[in-house]
């Protein structure tokens, strides 16, 4: 069900910060017309830490209805608290997401006993299927390959996104579940390595800028071309570095307001990009297409 190039999808919001919707739903469209081939609203790179729960699930429950069931909608729906992981999991389930996307609890620093507490929880009280994520640079929290293998035995757990930036942990995630598991890239840089590694995709920032050759990339090398697909990565790669030349969405968001899809808006405390990035993001996103 969840493979290729996945978008993690930025918020649009006008210069006071509001979530723009018009622009929100031409941002899908665009999206569905270039083949993405899911969507993850309401991810980090959606901005949900400076998302009040009401405008959480709003986001995500337009999403859906813009989709309609062209492509799966994953909707990121973690929390460091579980009782409201479990509420917005709900919600995003009732209003029609193919899947929730939950990022291991971040400020608490579980163990790894209370990560697998944690799911559990939140697996027996939803119905839907739910997908793991890993990203300890911004959690300080990581998910070992063992925990993965532990939790993937509930049937509503079917994959993870990992970020942890080591790419060997694909191959142990591998070995520790079961071969339908689904495994995600979480690092736009590595993914190539991830996918060699039996990786099935990625839940990406840069197909928020590039979008038809994201796409085309995991295309090529889930149907055996892994030729063309380096070309392809090679291409991508200035992009993705400069993309996290500071926290993301900064740099993406920036990129999109250039591209004239979205304005500028972008919430405490983070910051539009710095100017001295400017034309560095405009020489790379020209080189790559997106301009």
């Amino acid at each position: 069900m969840l493979k290729g190039s996945i978008v993690a999808l930025v918020t649009p919001m006008q210069a006071n910060g509001d979530v723009d919707w018009q622009a929100l739903e031409s941002l899908i469209q665009w999206h569905l017309e270039q083949g993405t081939h899911g969507i993850v609203p309401m991810g980090t790179t959606g901005e949900s830490a400076t998302l009040d729960t009401e405008e959480h699930l709003a986001v995500i429950k337009r999403t859906i209805e813009v989709v309609a069931g062209q492509v799966p909608v994953v909707a990121g729906t973690g929390s460091n608290a579980t009782a409201e992981a479990i509420h917005q999991t709900r919600e995003a389930q009732a209003a029609g997401a193919d899947a929730c996307l939950l990022v291991t609890p971040y400020y608490n620093k579980p163990t790894q006993e209370g990560l697998v507490h944690h799911y559990r929880a939140i697996a027996e009280q939803t119905e839907g299927p739910l997908v793991l994520y890993n990203v300890p640079p911004r959690t300080a929290c990581d998910m070992q390959a063992q925990t993965v293998g532990e939790l993937c035995s509930h049937p509503s757990i079917i994959g993870i996104k990992e970020a942890c930036g080591d790419v060997e942990r694909v191959s142990e995630i591998r070995q520790a579940t079961y071969d339908d598991f689904i495994i995600l890239s979480g690092e736009d840089a590595q993914t190539l390595q991830m996918l060699q590694r039996s990786a099935v995709g990625t839940i990406s920032v840069t197909a928020n800028v590039l979008p038809a050759l994201m796409a085309d990339f995991c295309t090529r090398y889930l149907q055996g071309d892994a030729d063309g697909a380096a070309v392809l990565d090679a291409k991508l790669q200035p992009v993705h570095e400069i993309l996290f030349v500071e926290p993301s969405p900064t740099a993406s968001k920036w990129a999109l307001h250039m591209m004239g899809k979205i304005e500028a808006g972008i919430r405490l405390p983070l910051l539009p990009l710095s100017e001295r990035h400017h034309e560095e993001l405009r020489l790379r996103l020209q080189t790559a297409g997106a301009l």
